[in-house]
């Protein structure tokens, strides 16, 4: 398995543990360079880190003001639509907390997929230090299907290394989704998977101890090049894992 698993009780300690690695990669990135480049994942487990990290106990913990928020994919909707992952981060953190514009950088969703990747990827390039960028941490999560980012099985974006940022065509949903492309995510300093549920539990086995095929699994292919990898699941999503029952 690439990477270290940390097993919690159940959901909202799967959270907790998210909202802790923000804080502490936010810290020592802004000590270090003076900004901490992070990049968001949708679903239902980061909205509960989101409103940890703006809740009273937590939200004097961050220098705000020197952070940056991208996201590692997005849905083809506007901002304001319900399944928008700008737009949930967007209600439950950014607002909340009272981060300006010029430090959102979100995915055009209502533009042609095509129009929209191509422009994200331009703006990473320009906004991320290094060649290729690297955040100081970004976060997903793991599909029932073993996908992650908008990274599906099947799809042609598995295949992609010379690209960032691309629009991926998803059969199964008949619709497109713009996702980071595995070069750029195997960039980062750290890379930390948030999974919850019993329904994820299949797959995170495949993805952990399951035969390598990034093709049906497209998590397996996670592993940064130089940077941290940190699985924290809780136990329903690690039951089926050898050493667990």
């Amino acid at each position: 398995m690439a990477g270290k698993l940390s097993i919690v009780e159940n959901s909202s300690e799967v959270a907790r543990a998210g909202a802790e690695q923000f804080i502490s990669r936010a810290k020592e990135s802004i000590d270090d360079h003076g900004s901490f480049f992070v990049a968001l994942s949708g679903g239902s487990t980061p909205v509960a880190m989101y409103k940890l990290l703006a809740s009273d106990e937590h939200r004097g913990k961050v220098d705000w003001n020197n952070v940056l928020f991208f996201w590692s994919d997005e849905r083809c909707v506007p901002p304001d639509h319900p399944d928008s992952n700008y737009g949930s981060a967007r209600q439950h953190l950014l607002q909340p907390l009272g981060i300006t514009e010029d430090r959102v950088f979100r995915m055009k969703g209502e533009l042609p997929p095509e129009e929209a990747a191509r422009e994200y990827e331009e703006i990473v390039k320009k906004a991320v230090p290094g060649d290729p960028p690297r955040f100081d941490m970004i976060f997903l999560g793991l599909g029932d299907d073993a996908h992650t980012a908008s990274l599906f099985p099947e799809t042609d974006a598995l295949h992609v290394t010379d690209r960032l940022v691309v629009h991926n065509y998803v059969p199964k949903l008949n619709t497109y989704r713009i996702t980071f492309t595995s070069t750029l995510i195997n960039a980062a300093a750290s890379v930390v998977f948030l999974v919850s549920g019993e329904g994820k539990a299949e797959a995170l086995k495949s993805v952990l101890e399951g035969e390598q095929n990034p093709t049906k699994y497209p998590a397996q292919m996670v592993n940064p090049t130089s940077g941290a990898l940190l699985w924290v699941v809780d136990r329903a999503a690690a039951s089926l894992l050898s050493g667990t029952q």
